[in-house]
């Protein structure tokens, strides 16, 4: 008996997950796209905003407000000269504590002692220098004063190295010792490391000799480099954020502490290979801060470190520089800033662009952002859902076509198939095609058994079962093996001379011209977005509920041109001077005379008046007020569709005294309408014009 064990899948991404969902991020660019923004912009701001719908992932916009509160937070946490502070409060503790034990004894050798502390230099880092030698005559105050040097001594080696304030607690002499050959090992793996004779195993010797001086625990030398360097500069960053004097004090309190500890050597190697090796950390910096408590030397190391590291990460948030990428942000800093969630969010983000490049709606085009023609026709659809959102009745004019291929009523005759038909299939006499096919051919014909194929003669009202039954007496059916001369248990085995197809009624196409002003005006007027809108939806209207039309998109300019499905999502207006309405009309007038069958459809939008035509030569001529020549060109290609039989009907978008008088000449010799909608509803009105002169069509 076999047995067998289940578990996860690991051999690479889960074979059965679903393809990561990318609709609702295409629909939120989309909607961005459909009010005027370039592809590239409506994807750079759905990452700032964040996905919307079930994923619901916050956007980078949100992540660089927490970051920026998590710095407005660091910097109110405290003072930069606590370790300063709490120097010169223990060093003051020292001396009157010496003077306490000095001033009862009348001898000259106490007073000569008072002298000297009185003589004592303001700077707490000279006066803790002069005293480093001094024979103290209270017990009390020597301990005050080695409790001062052991807190610079920690203070200093915590500022470097995190943590060694923990660890040197308790002034275990063998503990600073280890520290000194800690420092000298790691100054000598540098050394090696820039002569190119580090190797992995170096590294590993020593961390599993010092590790645990390290909680960040990293797993090579760059790592290490990397976490002391950071913390290098910040303090450096601290020395710079003081005054001068302050600045003076503590760095003299440092190289003090490092020299009874006998670390000043190994500090400055350190510190030299680590600025060699990391010059980019912005050493000698300086960083406000605004809070009142004073924080130790390692406690504002760390404060500005972190603020460090959220600065970088501000500016990687905030994608302002040229060539900026997602990649460009450090997962790690995130996930130290603001938690695990944070790196999911920015993982799905990641993940927007390089899924809507993979799944076909994205594609870039010589360094350029564009949308694929599978992405503008989901884009469509969201348009021609907005306006079939505004009609006023509901869902008029949305032709939900549940009976896919039907072009037309049935006569009730039916034919051949023929291949290409889109006609309805006949059931009944395909089958009954292959029943009589069967007889005369002398075999059973039964195959395959369709288990519930029911259908019904047009000459009875018995139903026939084909699964291996016939028809009972009066209606029914009845087991085949029960029925004498049956045809046995199987079904009917169908061929291509079977297939019927039901007649239907023929179905006049229309061919539809949609011209749209590109002109800077429609810009100014904040019209151009809807306009774009509007053709999407129109086109996806034509394309998807009625493919037996021809429509063609003409934007119009200086010159007009006929638009492609693929560049409408990403078409930018024209600036430039010139509403050339006579150039668009000869270009549709070629698309009608290309099907002179179908049912001419004309719908200009536009906000001005004819400002351009073509010269014999081919070039176009702008002049406003508008020419003579150019309105009696323009006019003679209205009168030219007029005798096609082609209504044209004007979308207004503005009320200019010249195009209202314009169109009202254009309404008069063409008989077609003039409509004024206001902008958010131009599709409404275009689309609900589309659909009337489809319903009145010859």
């Amino acid at each position: 008996m076999s047995r067998y064990r289940y578990g996860a899948y690991e051999d690479g991404p889960d074979p059965l997950a679903p393809p990561y969902d990318v609709r609702d991020a295409l629909d939120a660019m989309g909607d961005a796209v459909l009010d005027g923004t370039r592809p590239d912009d409506a994807l750079r701001e759905l990452l700032r905003r964040g996905l919307p719908g079930a994923q619901n992932r916050r956007g980078l916009d949100d992540m660089l407000r927490r970051v920026r509160e998590r710095r407005r937070a660091l910097r109110d946490r405290g003072r930069l000269d606590g370790t300063l502070e709490q120097a010169r409060a223990l060093l003051d503790t020292a001396i009157g504590q010496e003077r306490a034990e000095l001033f009862p004894d009348p001898g000259d050798d106490a007073r000569l002692r008072e002298a000297e502390l009185d003589a004592l230099p303001s700077d707490t880092a000279q006066a803790v220098r002069r005293l480093s030698d001094y024979e103290w005559r209270s017990d009390a105050a020597r301990r005050t004063f080695e409790q001062l040097k052991d807190l610079l001594r920690r203070e200093v080696l915590d500022a470097q190295f995190q943590g060694m304030k923990q660890a040197l607690a308790n002034q275990d002499p063998a503990a600073m010792e280890r520290v000194k050959d800690m420092m000298a090992a790691l100054n000598g793996m540098l050394e090696r490391d820039a002569r190119g004779e580090h190797t992995q195993d170096d590294f590993d010797r020593f961390m599993e000799q010092y590790g645990d001086m390290f909680p960040d625990d990293p797993q090579n030398l760059e790592e290490l480099v990397d976490a002391l360097a950071r913390r290098a500069a910040a303090m450096d960053r601290l020395l710079a954020s003081l005054s001068p004097e302050q600045r003076a004090e503590l760095a003299g309190l440092m190289e003090q502490a490092m020299q009874d500890a006998g670390l000043a050597m190994e500090m400055t190697r350190l510190g030299d290979a680590l600025r060699a090796r990391r010059p980019d950390l912005g050493w000698g910096q300086p960083e406000q801060m605004t809070g009142d408590d004073p924080l130790g030397m390692g406690d504002a190391t760390t404060a500005l470190a972190e603020l460090a590291d959220l600065g970088d990460l501000e500016a990687a948030l905030g994608q302002d520089y040229p060539g900026a990428r997602l990649d460009d942000i450090d997962e790690e800093a995130v996930r130290r800033a603001l938690g695990r969630q944070a790196v999911d969010d920015l993982d799905a983000l990641r993940r927007i662009e390089k899924e809507l490049e993979r799944q076909g709606y994205l594609r870039r085009n010589r360094g350029k952002l564009e949308l694929t023609p599978k992405a503008v026709r989901r884009l469509g659809e969201t348009a021609l859902r907005r306006v079939f959102a505004q009609l006023a009745s509901g869902r008029q004019g949305d032709h939900d076509q549940r009976d896919a291929g039907q072009a037309g009523e049935l006569t009730g005759a039916s034919r051949e198939w023929r291949f290409g038909d889109e006609q309805p299939l006949d059931v009944v006499r395909t089958v009954s095609n292959a029943i009589r096919r069967s007889a005369m051919d002398g075999g059973t014909g039964l195959t395959a058994r369709p288990s519930l194929a029911k259908v019904a003669e047009p000459s009875t009202a018995e139903v026939v079962e084909i699964n291996g039954g016939v028809p009972r007496q009066g209606g029914g059916v009845e087991p085949a093996d029960a029925a004498p001369g049956g045809v046995g248990s199987g079904g009917v085995r169908l061929g291509v001379d079977d297939f019927e197809v039901h007649e239907t009624e023929r179905r006049t196409g229309a061919a539809v011209c949609l011209l749209v002003d590109l002109s800077y005006s429609m810009v100014l007027r904040g019209t151009w977005a809807v306009a774009k809108q509007t053709t999407l939806a129109l086109h996806t209207l034509v394309t998807g509920k009625f493919p037996q039309d021809a429509i063609q998109i003409i934007g119009f300019s200086n010159y007009a041109r006929v638009l492609h499905p693929e560049e409408m999502a990403g078409l930018d207006w024209d600036m430039v001077q010139g509403t050339n309405l006579h150039h668009a009309l000869m270009i549709a007038g070629r698309h009608l005379d290309r099907h002179p069958d179908f049912e001419p459809i004309v719908l200009v939008v536009t906000d001005g008046e004819p400002t351009a035509h073509l010269r014999p030569d081919g070039r176009s001529l702008f002049d406003y007020p508008p020419s003579t020549e150019t309105l009696v060109l323009t006019l003679a290609e209205v009168d030219k569709m007029t005798r096609r039989g082609a209504t044209m009907n004007f979308f207004m978008l503005a009320d200019d005294r010249r195009l209202v008088s314009f169109v009202e000449e254009v309404a008069r010799r063409n008989g077609g309408r003039v409509f004024a909608p206001d902008a958010d509803r131009l599709g409404e009105y275009v689309v609900s014009d589309y659909l009337r002169v489809r319903r009145g069509r010859r």
